[in-house]
């Protein structure tokens, strides 16, 4: 058990951003999350934060994923104290992260949120793990199931995964799988590219659109530059920017910018 007191980080904000879809609310203060084959429980009571593993863990995945080494008070107090759209917006989800999340997990994700909602989302990758991943045991003795791996997906029938509701989403799904498994798509050799390269990259998926792509490349491999536009954030764009977002202001952590925006137009209305 690993005890860190962080400021600007909240479990039930980082939660609800819209950016993860395999991380739930146990109580009022703590929270499961499985990444991968990975399985935490972790409580927080203001900015103490306790995390239900041993330090080797902590170190080597969760202080990543969770991107504690940055410090967000930096990102916030570079907003234009004159725009006060992104003021509220900053203070409204202060305890939002970029987590670093899988590639794979996040491809799949992603292509399963087109027209589609978070509830809904969370509802078809929770139907794919528990049909297709590996069935796994936390240390409280609890079982949850692992994401399953592109093999598994990849040899399967293009509408199979209309049984666990993701309609039309179905073949983008296999497809990729397959395009992995092939060796056509190199998921390693996309993680060392930079934001514009990986965006190329990816939209050679199948399925694979300019938003889309964009959420891969901030939620998976941290580009922080990358700015997703769904219809939250295009009304939002319209409203307090019909300019543009002065992108320029915010140059190498627009995507932090981003889900302040997001979440609040999602959340704080």
């Amino acid at each position: 058990m690993i005890q860190k007191t962080i400021e600007h980080f909240s479990l039930s904000q980082i939660c609800d951003s819209g950016q993860c879809f395999r991380m739930k609310a146990v109580d009022g203060h703590s929270f499961s999350v499985i990444a991968g084959d990975r399985y935490l429980l972790v409580s927080q009571e203001g900015s103490l934060c306790t995390f239900h593993c041993d330090d080797r863990e902590f170190e080597t995945f969760w202080k990543d994923y969770f991107d504690l080494d940055s410090d967000y008070a930096a990102y916030i107090d570079q907003i234009n104290p004159k725009d006060k759209y992104l003021m509220e917006a900053a203070d409204f989800g202060s305890g939002i992260r970029i987590l670093r999340q899988d590639l794979w997990e996040m491809i799949v994700s992603f292509l399963i949120s087109q027209q589609n909602n978070i509830t809904r989302i969370r509802k078809c990758i929770d139907n794919i793990c528990r049909t297709y991943g590996k069935t796994c045991v936390n240390e409280a003795g609890e079982t949850y199931n692992a994401f399953p791996e592109p093999k598994v997906l990849a040899d399967l029938d293009e509408d199979a995964l209309k049984a666990c509701n993701l309609g039309y989403r179905s073949k983008y799904v296999v497809r990729t799988a397959r395009s992995i498994v092939s060796g056509e798509v190199d998921l390693n050799r996309i993680c060392g590219m930079t934001y514009p390269e990986a965006k190329e990259e990816l939209l050679k998926l199948f399925g694979v659109g300019v938003k889309v792509a964009d959420c891969i490349c901030l939620f998976a491999l941290h580009h922080l530059s990358a700015f997703p536009m769904d219809t939250h954030m295009i009304q939002a764009m319209e409203k307090h920017y019909p300019k543009g977002f002065p992108k320029r202001r915010y140059r190498g952590f627009e995507g932090v910018m981003q889900q302040y925006i997001f979440y609040y137009e999602l959340k704080g209305k």
